[in-house]
């Protein structure tokens, strides 16, 4: 009987350390997910601003060359 309750002892110990470690690992995925986001966000805006960068300079060509630029450039 005493092996049988050394036995429960050990799973309960090894439950609780697996619960532990689940745990942990919960806030590091969740950590993970923040700065995904994060960058995903940053990633975005720099394409925003890639866009708009472009469409000013399609605009000063156009100011500065005439609409014949633009047959050029692309």
């Amino acid at each position: 009987m005493s092996e049988t309750s050394s036995d429960i002892a050990s799973l309960m110990a090894a439950l609780a350390a697996a619960e532990t470690r689940a745990s942990g690992l919960e806030a590091d995925l969740q950590a993970a997910r923040v700065a995904l986001s994060q960058a995903q966000a940053v990633a975005s805006a720099a394409d925003e601003m890639i866009k708009h960068l472009r469409l000013q300079i399609a605009k000063l060509r156009r100011d500065h060359y005439g609409h014949s630029a633009e047959r050029h450039a692309a």
